[in-house]
């Protein structure tokens, strides 16, 4: 049997950082699902006295990813109890560059969570894949890859009024968007490509006992909300103004850490700069996001590209050597005969 996936990464909005228990969110978040920037993953199965895998990234063998993988595959093993007779081949690849910005365990870890899900539906000869199986597994991956899995926009965590929000799955808020937060673009500056110098899951650790740890946390359910209510009344000015509080806050958080680190880098806040100076001189609906590292997300309608896209071609590049990638908010994973 083979089966095949191909999940987007996505972009949070209001951001989650630290964790508890098995892959838990402290507070809950909300993403845009991206369109291009994706993660392809097949599998070969084959009946075997007992479970076993192999992994292959881009025709590789990539020994660096099997303590995450058979972390992975012991948290799935319980509720997915054919891979205990299975033997895997592994392949997988990312249409964009490792390093660029783009949260690339979020689209590999839903991908090959939805590649299982195919196999096990064809195992127990289901009708149709769970997506919120899948996404339960992929956050046992990487947590932010259980939002992946649902088109356009989606929550994880569990939230008092948001009404199927869960802190083990993503949920699907697509139908909850303004017409003008579906066709958003999403251009990602690559200002620093190198391995960050703290890794997502340090930082994510520092955040136990953080000494705005209480504030930060009440700060996104607060976010949250407000968010979803902008998501669905179309109001641009608070978008941008909610979305740029919260790529800060999460780096402020990183700075003022028991083990303080910075990973912004000079462009980044040039770029910073740049983007808000656009913003008043032209009176045009972009904003900035950051994940946990340097390279800026710049956020705007699709009605903004033909002001937006000039500038970023002759002026603002140039703070990324002309290196950036171009995305915009997409429809969610395909798997299988999808393809």
């Amino acid at each position: 049997m083979r089966t095949q996936a191909e999940s987007p990464s996505n972009i949070a909005l209001v951001k989650y950082w630290g964790k508890h228990g098995l892959q838990l969110p402290l507070n809950p978040s909300v993403s845009f699902t991206l369109s291009h920037s994706t993660s392809q993953t097949r599998i070969h199965w084959k009946e075997a006295p007992e479970f076993g895998y192999s992994f292959r990234f881009h025709g590789k063998e990539q020994k660096a990813f099997t303590p995450k993988l058979d972390a992975f595959f012991e948290r799935i093993m319980e509720s997915a109890p054919e891979l205990s007779t299975q033997q895997l081949e592994i392949e997988s690849e990312n249409s964009f560059p490792h390093s660029s910005g783009i949260a690339s365990s979020a689209s590999a870890f839903s991908a090959l969570s939805l590649a299982i899900e195919e196999g096990i539906r064809q195992l127990r000869n289901k009708p149709q894949v769970d997506l919120n199986r899948a996404s339960e597994w992929s956050r046992l991956g990487s947590g932010s890859a259980c939002r992946s899995l649902f088109p356009k926009a989606a929550v994880w965590g569990a939230h008092p009024n948001i009404e199927g929000s869960s802190d083990i799955r993503g949920l699907d808020v697509s139908q909850r968007l303004h017409p003008v937060f579906e066709d958003f673009h999403d251009v990602i500056l690559l200002i620093d490509e190198g391995v960050k110098s703290v890794s997502s899951t340090a930082g994510h650790a520092l955040m136990d006992g953080h000494v705005f740890g209480k504030a930060r946390i009440q700060q996104a359910f607060d976010h949250v909300e407000e968010m979803m209510d902008i998501l669905s009344t179309g109001d641009l000015q608070r978008f941008i103004e909610l979305v740029e509080l919260e790529a800060l806050t999460l780096h402020a958080l990183m700075m003022s850490a028991s083990d303080p680190y910075l990973l912004m880098r000079p462009g980044t806040v040039a770029a910073i700069e740049s983007v808000r100076q656009f913003r008043k001189e032209t009176d045009t609906n972009i904003c900035f996001t950051l994940d946990a590292g340097a390279n800026l997300h710049l956020l705007f309608p699709a009605a903004s590209e033909q002001k937006v896209m000039p500038w970023v071609e002759n002026e603002l590049s140039m703070l990324s050597n002309g290196r950036y990638i171009c995305d915009r908010v997409g429809n969610g994973p395909k798997w299988s005969s999808a393809i």
